[in-house]
């Protein structure tokens, strides 16, 4: 039986990248471990593709399907455009559910320049709470290409802002009563404020300008699973320090009320970058500028069999996740 959550990485490699069709001439990237995007040669500039479900939140879906889509394209170094969304409704929906969904969705994209040029919207027997689809289509010129599977040794890890903020605006709106009786009003209001912290679009484009050889956005699984899907499309190792990864007082109080780990919890918002070392402190101060906080929290290792992380100065491994720590509790 596979495990909630994304598909393990050996079963998409046995199962999955084993039924894709054609090649396709002017393919330039297709997706795979740690790819989330597909490229499209179109001359001097490239068309970024990426398609995402958003399963695993209900109250401000919409804003979470065109953000989520966006930061694929985005760590391509591509500017998102377009966007297509299927809608599908639980068979107890009525028209105010869908008219949250598509404002959402409305307000969203304008806030980032984007288009909704189609879709489809269907009531689908058998859900328990509506699922959204998004597909999203992005322009990037080609000498600015990046994807995740092109990180060096050597290269700094870079991460902006920090762990589990995706999955800390979830379990806080989708838990709500429960965290208010344990830290208050004040404290969960900020912890569901994290929500309009998951676009990593700007930072992605600044980093790129700069000069980077691979950005990912860590989602299901986070920062661990992020980091295991960048090694895996680079062919690397990575080493990081504990210490150096930011994780806000509000994630650290979640993760420990519920038991979760904040390393593999669902990171939408975050951005990791490997980036030559001589750029890693132009970036950060490039970001810091833009108050985007970013830290260099490690490199990337040529022994692809290493993939450790250091916590009061041991070393151990750091295994990828199973599955993300956020259906523990959603």
């Amino acid at each position: 039986m596979l495990p909630v959550g994304k598909v393990p990485p050996e079963k998409l490699r046995d199962v999955v990248f084993k039924h894709l069709g054609v090649r396709g001439e002017r393919v330039l990237i297709k997706s795979g471990i740690g790819i989330d995007a597909s490229a499209i040669d179109f001359g001097d500039s490239v068309l970024v593709a990426s398609t995402d479900p958003i399963t695993g939140a209900e109250k401000h879906i919409g804003f979470y399907a065109v953000n989520i889509n966006a930061n694929d394209v985005a760590t391509f170094g591509a500017k998102p455009k377009w966007f297509l969304v299927s809608v599908l409704l639980p068979e107890n929906a009525d028209e105010k559910l869908l008219k949250e969904i598509m404002s959402d969705i409305d307000k969203s994209a304008k806030s980032l320049d984007i288009a909704v040029i189609g879709g489809h919207t269907e009531v689908t027997p058998g859900l328990k709470k509506p699922i959204v689809v998004g597909t999203m289509l992005g322009e990037v010129k080609k000498e600015k290409l990046v994807h995740a599977g092109n990180a060096k040794p050597g290269d700094a890890i870079i991460l902006t802002k920090g762990a589990g903020i995706e999955g800390t605006a979830i379990i806080a709106s989708e838990r709500e009563d429960e965290l208010v009786g344990v830290f208050g009003k004040e404290f969960v209001e900020r912890a569901k404020a994290f929500l309009w912290k998951i676009s990593v679009v700007k930072e992605a484009l600044i980093a790129n300008e700069i000069g980077v050889n691979a950005m990912h956005d860590p989602t299901e699984g986070g920062i661990a699973n992020g980091l295991h899907e960048m090694a895996d499309a680079s062919g690397l190792g990575f080493e990081v320090h504990y210490e150096r990864i930011p994780i806000a007082e509000e994630t650290r109080k979640i993760c420990e009320y519920f038991n979760l780990d904040p390393l593999s919890l669902i990171s939408s918002g975050a951005l990791l970058i490997a980036a030559p070392k001589e750029n890693a402190d132009e970036i950060v101060a490039a970001l810091k500028k833009e108050n985007l906080a970013a830290s260099v929290i490690g490199e990337f290792l040529g022994d692809k069999k290493k993939r450790i992380i250091i916590r009061d100065g041991a070393e151990k491994e750091l295994k990828q996740p199973l599955s993300d720590e956020l259906w523990k509790v959603v």
